[in-house]
């Protein structure tokens, strides 16, 4: 399984870094795991939420 960095999420949905955070302190966005001081997201969750995102109707959902 691979694990992305808070960074790599944020280049992966082109937002910044702090974006990620503040979506993690929210509970909206990818859930992540505490590894000592670092956050990780495994791969496998990004795709849970992209999925996620795809079939919400609410306001984290697709553009239109």
């Amino acid at each position: 399984m691979r694990y992305l960095t808070t960074a790599e999420v944020a280049e992966r949905y082109r937002t910044a870094e702090s974006t990620v955070r503040y979506w993690r302190h929210i509970g909206k966005g990818p859930r992540g795991i505490k590894v000592g001081k670092r956050v990780l997201y495994p791969e496998a969750e990004l795709l849970r939420y992209e999925r996620t995102l795809i079939d919400s109707r609410d306001e984290w959902g697709l553009a239109s």
